[in-house]
């Protein structure tokens, strides 16, 4: 009788693999072990570093030097991993910061999706002048208008960065970027009657945002000097006409108001302590092509062409509110006259060398139109009745006159406004039916849709 296989050998070798399988997986855990614990590890540092980039401490032991050199560090990391600083991102910003004449400015336009900004930034690179755009494109009135401001000034190779006033990490960053030899300080929060109902607002740009793009400028070198927009608002319930920049401005009619008078007390500061050249622009209800739907002019517009009423204001003694209406285009010469006329600042690395230039400006037309005139024209232009709903202000809510005293201006940087409210209104209809489309009965010879309304901008 044949005797049975031996297994024995088999029965070893399969023990030997299991036991090869086993320490394989053995090893293959450890090193699993050891790969999630590093990857964990690597998370938590870099978890670790963007909260100590986003909320630094606040602790005040490290001298400020040093603090800000450690802030710089990991704000410039922190710009280049997230792509709005990177190699592409610094090539637009200094191609569209570099200027194209000899000689030429190079110019930070805060607020450049805006009205005033959008026409100023086209202006100054029209003539051959470096200008980079900063602009945080808020919802206060439609964002649409602004991208499309921003779409045309980028056809002309204007580089509009998005970010806001109180980021002051990004500002430090432009600076480290570009030396820019102005700023045109144009963004804020406008509007009087907003102000009710967010008044927060009010106090982030128009003081805290502008004290954080000083704390930046001063520190720069070399300094740039600033030409930035305050407001006839600050004349408040002084009834004393024509308003002169002599006249008192003490007694604001409204928080937005108070907040441009801070403004101007603020860089009277700046300029005493850390020799900024500052120049303040007090402007006077500005008008026209690509402007602000929250203006009278502009909505009346709209409400006149929709057969919608109009509120019209007058006072309790039955007097006609007037305003100095300026043209765009003449709010854009002053902007501009007063770049050319800033003297440098006088600091360095935040010390002041010596006196610097200081100085305050009316740009409004000299020619105050009661706003029933121009509910008027605009009845003419668009050929169309306006349904108007009269409304007593109340006393003390507001001056029946705004109307601006120019001598200084034009004595300084030959400021002179040459546009009449009929031929500025005009155009802006011209702008306002060609951009939204609308097809209209216009007055003949009013030839609205013979030219591109970009030419407007």
């Amino acid at each position: 009788m044949a005797s049975p296989p031996d297994t024995s050998k088999t029965i070893k070798l399969e023990r030997y693999n299991s036991y090869l399988r086993r320490l394989h997986s053995t090893k293959v855990l450890n090193a699993s072990s050891k790969l999630l614990f590093r990857a964990t590890l690597l998370i938590a540092l870099v978890l670790i570093l963007f909260f100590t980039l986003n909320y630094p401490p606040l602790s005040d032991n490290i001298p400020n030097h040093a603090h800000l050199h450690h802030h710089n560090f990991l704000s410039t990391a922190f710009f280049t991993s997230s792509g709005a600083g990177g190699a592409a991102w610094e090539k637009q910003v200094r191609h569209s910061s570099t200027p194209k004449r000899r000689n030429g400015l190079s110019v930070l336009v805060t607020g450049a999706a805006g009205f005033v900004g959008s026409h100023c930034s086209l202006a100054l690179k029209k003539r051959g002048d470096g200008v980079l755009g900063l602009d945080n494109f808020n919802s206060y009135y439609d964002p649409t208008l602004k991208r499309a401001r921003q779409k045309l000034l980028l056809r002309h190779e204007v580089f509009i960065v998005e970010g806001d006033l109180n980021d002051a990490s990004l500002l430090r960053k432009l600076f480290d970027v570009v030396p820019f030899t102005h700023i045109l300080h144009l963004a804020a929060q406008a509007g009087v009657r907003y102000a009710m109902q967010n008044p927060q607002s009010y106090v982030s740009s128009n003081i805290a945002g502008f004290v954080n793009l000083l704390e930046v400028a001063k520190a720069a070198s070399p300094q740039p000097a600033i030409v930035w927009a305050s407001s006839s608002s600050v004349y408040g319930l002084n009834t004393q006409v024509p308003f002169s920049e002599l006249d008192r401005t003490d007694q604001p009619a409204s928080l937005y108001a108070a907040t441009k008078k801070a403004g101007e007390e603020i860089a009277h500061t700046y300029n005493h302590i850390y020799g900024l050249s500052l120049t303040g622009l007090r402007f006077f209800t500005v008008y026209g092509p690509w402007g602000r739907p929250d203006m009278a002019y502009f909505f009346f517009t709209k409400d006149i062409l929709q057969g919608k009423p109009i509120d019209v204001y007058q006072t309790q003694d039955d007097k006609q509110v007037a305003r100095d209406f300026t043209y765009i285009d003449d709010v854009v010469k002053g902007c501009l006259g007063a770049l050319d006329t800033a003297e440098k600042s006088t600091g360095s690395g935040g010390k002041k060398k010596g006196p610097a230039q200081l100085r305050v400006y009316n740009l409004g037309n000299t020619s105050p139109v009661p706003v029933a005139n121009l509910v008027s024209i605009l009845e003419g232009l668009l050929s169309t009745k306006a349904k108007k709903h009269v409304i007593k202000m109340p006393r003390n809510g507001d001056v029946p006159y705004t109307h601006a005293n120019v001598t200084l201006a034009f004595k300084d940087f030959g400021y002179k406004p040459t546009t009449d409210l009929a031929t500025g209104l005009r155009k802006f209809v011209k702008w306002y039916v060609n951009y939204y489309g609308i097809q209209t009965r216009v007055k003949k010879g009013s030839a609205f849709n013979s030219e591109h309304p970009e030419e407007s901008a």
